[in-house]
């Protein structure tokens, strides 16, 4: 396992509880983190729009799980018109599982140069009965508002992309489907495969809107870990491979330049179960690159897979945050 090298910091909060701020203080080392970034053409996530895209997938009725194909059905349409809206060209990737019909929603844009691929994917169902706000509607959302802003930025002329970039929904992350041919993500990896579409890096929207500043609200699954990194749930995690360590340490140095929310970074042996959580390990089976972006999961969220992952449970300004390092983060890798 690899991981930061620098010990545990305690740091405050702003007032209004939002990540950075002049009270924040250092921590895990060099990393100095503010309100917002200044600069020409810095665009800020809109935590409105994504509270919006939280509650709208929350309240769709029956749960939106396998077991609910109709209730799958109306998510994608939200997530296509949603996508359609901010001018993409959405289209759905449908496949078949246990005699129904299950869609991923896909949009790109293909610049007239060759290039590697960078995928962003966030999955739509849920587990259960659940709500889904945090996992996994906030990915979805988290997704969403970064096609809104690319289209705008795209659009003014403030963007140019030199490689293709694809944003994907799957359906089917969760159980009982969970690493088996019929995740979403198996079936759009397998055909970028089977297509010889060569991909840089994917990225992993998943769970990105628990964040907590209160001391011990940080739960970690041994002491090494625990003495490692911050005692606060109010950071975002990069979550990749050992033999990818370069590439995470890459992609951390850039989301954390942002200055829009506290972000670490730790690599797994490519088996460990920590590592084992999400979508991308569909593309790590294809030999791609990948990183989960993640908010700990089930360490920091007691409302994992529970009844009570409801959209009020949510921090709107952290993920407006995490969206704003993603943002950051595609304009140094797919833009000029």
């Amino acid at each position: 396992m690899r991981y930061r090298r620098t010990a545990r910091r305690s740091r405050k909060t702003n007032p209004k509880g939002e990540p950075g701020g002049k009270q924040m203080a250092e921590r895990s080392g060099s990393d100095h983190y503010q309100r917002r970034p200044g600069g020409a053409g810095w665009r800020r996530a809109d935590s409105g729009r994504l509270r919006h895209d939280v509650e709208t997938l929350t309240s769709i009725r029956p749960p939106r799980n396998a077991d609910h194909p109709e209730a799958l059905n109306e998510a994608v349409g939200y997530i296509e018109s949603a996508l359609q809206e901010a001018g993409w060209n959405a289209q759905r990737q449908p496949y078949r599982c246990a005699g129904d019909e299950y869609s991923n929603v896909i949009a790109k844009v293909e610049p007239p140069q060759t290039a590697k691929t960078v995928v962003v994917g966030a999955h739509y169902d849920v587990c259960g009965n659940t709500p889904g706000a945090d996992d996994n509607a906030s990915g979805v959302a988290g997704l969403l508002e970064l096609a809104r802003l690319i289209a705008e930025e795209l659009n003014s002329g403030k963007l140019a992309l030199t490689k293709p970039l694809e944003l994907v929904a799957f359906c089917l992350e969760e159980p009982p489907f969970f690493g088996t041919e019929y995740m979403g993500s198996a079936v759009h990896a397998a055909s970028l495969a089977r297509e010889g579409v060569p991909v840089e890096l994917m990225l992993c929207l998943e769970m990105i809107g628990y964040f907590r500043q209160e001391p011990g609200s940080q739960h970690y699954p041994n002491p090494q870990l625990a003495e490692r990194y911050p005692d606060q749930g109010d950071f975002i995690v990069l979550v990749g491979r050992e033999q990818e360590t370069a590439l995470v340490e890459q992609v951390h140095r850039i989301m954390a330049a942002a200055g829009t929310v506290p972000v670490e970074w730790v690599c797994f042996p490519e088996h460990a179960e920590l590592a084992q959580r999400s979508d991308h390990i569909n593309y790590w089976l294809r030999g791609y690159p990948a990183i989960m972006v993640n908010d700990t999961s089930f360490l920091r969220n007691p409302h994992y897979h529970a009844l009570s992952d409801t959209a009020d449970t949510l921090n709107y300004p952290y993920l407006a945050g995490t969206v704003d390092a993603l943002l950051h983060l595609l304009r140094a890798l797919v833009a000029k």
